[in-house]
């Protein structure tokens, strides 16, 4: 798994969003294309974690899909998050508000099928809204008899042609980035004895988390939104011990689900920082799953990169040691550049809005 998470500051965000636009596919008797789940927020999701959203957003996501891919004749099957393309957080969601998770299928290819979702708050004593997250995922179908069997999706009919034909562009975009990030799943350094402040094996932070009935579904494969949950989890506590202040995600793109985690495995999920700039941070995050029940002791990875961004305090410069770490600064120094850039340019744009970082 492979993913960027972007955080920075954002003043002068609207108080209030537009609904979203009517669906871009059209309805089909059978199998709609648009969905909307409602659900209202408690103490319990800690005001409000990022990882309940990122749950949220995913179950929304495979409720659509597994609806789509599965038609009247044919084998069962349900879909699995195979890819999480960008996922925005534009505004922080608080506790007694509403949360209202809108999905909505965009493409469809031989064997996936692509899913926009939005997520609004409402304040159900003034009734204002505001869009809070925007996410793009990719969703595989199995086979309820073979898990490891991909069916043929199912089409959908688009009202106009040029809507395919972005979908097809979209399609084959992220199919050529899941190739370029496999060479970056490297591993995590070993932690070093008393490290120097703002090096890299300073702020390094592990999590080990056994897979457990609750964390998976009915065919005992894990959920991956809990896997993005904890790997969320490990970016705040290591972007915390480099910063000594409070961060939130802001945005997340391109993570890869290449393998399923069965129950029982054993997750390690482990966290460095990779860049710095004056306000944000890029932080990679590797899951390692150890089969220990399995005799064949096979090995699942994943990893993700996060960048955060502060209002008005200044970001501790990373300080690189080894040659892998000076590597990875100077590619994602350029990446980071490329992405200030094009934020330039649409800034003006509620869709390019992403979660404030509040100094603590």
């Amino acid at each position: 798994i492979f993913s960027t998470l972007k955080l920075n500051s954002a003043p002068g965000l609207p108080d209030t969003c537009a609904l979203l636009q009517p669906p871009m596919s059209g309805p089909d008797i059978k199998t709609p294309t648009a969905i909307q789940i409602c659900r209202i927020m408690r103490p319990d999701d800690a005001n409000v974690a990022r990882g309940t959203i990122l749950k949220m957003i995913k179950e929304a996501g495979a409720i659509i899909s597994t609806r789509h891919c599965n038609p009247q004749n044919g084998d069962r099957c349900v879909a699995a998050l195979a890819r999480v393309e960008c996922t925005d957080f534009l505004w922080p969601m608080c506790i007694g508000e509403v949360a209202h998770v809108s999905a909505e299928i965009t493409y469809t290819s031989k064997h996936s099928v692509e899913v926009q979702v939005n997520m609004m708050s409402e304040n159900i004593l003034t009734g204002a809204k505001k869009l809070t997250n925007k996410a793009t995922l990719w969703y595989a179908p199995l086979s309820l008899t073979n898990v490891d069997k991909v069916l043929e999706e199912p089409p959908v009919v688009y009202f106009r042609q040029e809507q395919e034909e972005e979908g097809q562009k979209r399609y084959k975009t992220q199919k050529l980035e899941r190739m370029e990030t496999n060479w970056r799943n490297g591993d995590i350094v070993q932690p070093v004895l008393n490290p120097e402040p703002n090096t890299v094996s300073y702020s390094q932070s592990s999590l080990i988390h056994l897979v457990g009935p609750s964390d998976c579904t009915l065919h005992s494969f894990m959920h991956e939104g809990v896997t993005m949950k904890v790997m969320d989890e490990v970016a705040g506590i290591l972007a915390a011990r480099h910063c000594k202040t409070s961060l939130n995600t802001a945005s997340m793109e391109a993570i890869n689900f290449d393998n399923k985690i069965r129950k029982g495995c054993i997750k390690t999920i482990s966290g460095r920082m990779t860049f710095t700039s004056n306000k944000s941070v890029e932080i990679e995050v590797l899951v390692d799953a150890d089969c220990v029940v399995d005799s064949s002791q096979k090995r699942y990875r994943a990893a993700v990169s996060l960048s955060q961004e502060g209002r008005s305090l200044p970001m501790p410069q990373l300080v690189p040691e080894t040659q892998d770490e000076k590597g990875f600064e100077a590619w994602l120094g350029g990446s980071h550049l490329q992405d200030s850039n094009s934020l330039q340019d649409s800034l003006t744009s509620a869709s390019r809005l992403v979660h404030a970082t509040m100094p603590s």
